[in-house]
């Protein structure tokens, strides 16, 4: 989406230029504007998009689950056998507990990144497909220029109905439009493991980093 909104917002400053020499323009100046959500939810690709969406923040749940599993049982072990421990493998069971909720810390940390990350991957062919049907309907049509009216500070604050050309883009691409019901496609929520215990859970005498 990003992309798409500094792209847009930059054609909407070359608009502002515009305007001040219409006088001077042969050609008429038509603006026209679409909700590029509203397209993108429209559009099949939404659908397996959301569900790889899923599956991977799944597959991120499942290796979190893994991780938070392995700290918890040696955790345990630690716990049952540490009074008979001599101090050396004592010290080494603490830091490899250390060591296992760090990572678990670490990954849950990145998940919302990497889920970003794939977001975006997926995202990309479905936006260049996009933006080519654009570049088509403003050709077709005579669009000057095609605004966005997405966001919470839209590059369009007011226009005509007659100016959304979302349904053009759709009829573009072959999809009629309001016929789909995909959701919005979002970035699932960071996964975040089942119990994983406290530090404190461990009873080691070495304190855990900060």
């Amino acid at each position: 989406m990003n992309k798409f909104r500094v792209a847009l917002a930059a054609a909407a400053l070359t608009f502002t230029t515009a305007t001040a020499s219409m006088a001077q323009t042969a050609a008429p100046l038509k603006i026209g504007y679409t909700s590029v959500e509203y397209v993108l939810s429209q559009m099949p690709e939404s659908k397996q998009i959301e569900s790889q969406l899923k599956d991977y923040s799944t597959q991120l749940k499942n290796q979190l689950d893994a991780k938070a599993t392995d700290f918890r049982t040696k955790g345990e072990a630690y716990q049952k056998g540490a009074a008979a421990m001599s101090d050396p493998v004592r010290a080494d069971k603490e830091k490899e507990l250390q060591n296992l909720q760090q990572s678990i810390q670490e990954f849950q940390q990145n998940a919302e990144n990497s889920l970003q990350q794939k977001q975006q991957t997926l995202l990309k062919p479905a936006l260049d497909k996009l933006q080519k049907n654009i570049d088509a309907v403003a050709e077709e049509n005579g669009y000057t220029y095609i605004l966005n009216s997405d966001g919470a500070s839209p590059v369009l604050l007011h226009g005509p109905k007659e100016g959304d050309v979302s349904d053009l883009i759709l009829k573009k691409m072959g999809i009629t439009p309001g016929a789909a019901t995909a959701p919005k496609v979002t970035t699932p929520a960071a996964p975040a493991p089942s119990a994983v215990p406290a530090a404190s859970a461990t009873k080691t005498k070495t304190k855990t980093k900060k």
